[in-house]
């Protein structure tokens, strides 16, 4: 691995999970030290990630954690909408939907444990299974353009859902969204597929709009 791709790795790794928040200066001599690598593929590593959305260049002032304003978050997630409810039709439409049959079981098995307990490694495992969803879907679609295009997306999603943990309910509501969307596109309803899909984007969206209120 470059030191390039090492040092976008790393910084991007840190503000998805909220180690760098949102408006962090990102100083490159600090930071190329404490990540191990020299200031010229940090600076190529920070300029890939301006490009994702990630990181914010301010002439004179150097490169800071992007911010995500409520309109920003809006925007987002109806980019979110147009990509993962057409990801979902193509799913329900291959050969391999029957994939999701599985998946669905697995959504389900987590909400019951989640209906338990709501603790940190339980969620850890919901949010495993969701990202292998979001592979498997990728993996199905084998669409480079569509899914090229999602992945950023993704990360910023990654960077909100640090406030969906603060709610139990909604976790346990997301288990059983997720389910839907796996179980339509089993059945291989591509209608009913998008429509789960655009309900759980829908209520994510409600519920990240009212925590920030």
């Amino acid at each position: 691995m470059s030191q390039s791709t090492h040092a976008y790795e790393r910084v991007k790794a840190e503000i998805v999970a909220g180690g760098l928040g949102p408006g962090t200066h990102l100083n490159e001599v600090r930071l190329a030290e404490r990540i191990g690598v020299s200031r010229t593929p940090l600076r190529a590593a920070l300029q890939r990630l301006d490009r994702e959305g990630l990181v914010r260049t301010v002439s004179g002032r150097g490169a800071f954690v992007s911010e995500l304003s409520l309109s920003d978050v809006r925007h987002l997630f109806q980019l979110r909408e147009a990509l993962e409810t057409h990801a979902a039709r193509l799913c329900a439409r291959s050969a391999r939907r029957g994939e999701f049959g599985g998946l669905e079981r697995e959504f389900t098995e987590q909400h019951a444990v989640l209906a338990r307990d709501t603790g940190g490694s339980r969620l850890d495992g919901y949010y495993a299974l969701a990202e292998e969803l979001d592979r498997r879907i990728d993996e199905v679609v084998a669409n480079p353009y569509l899914t090229g295009a999602m992945a950023p997306v993704r990360d910023q999603l990654r960077r909100l859902r640090r406030i969906a943990r603060r709610s139990p309910e909604r976790v346990l509501r997301s288990a059983l969204e997720h389910a839907a969307v796996c179980r339509a596109i089993a059945d291989g309803d591509e209608d009913a597929a998008a429509a789960a899909s655009a309900r759980h984007i829908d209520n994510s969206l409600r519920r990240i709009l009212d925590a920030s209120v």
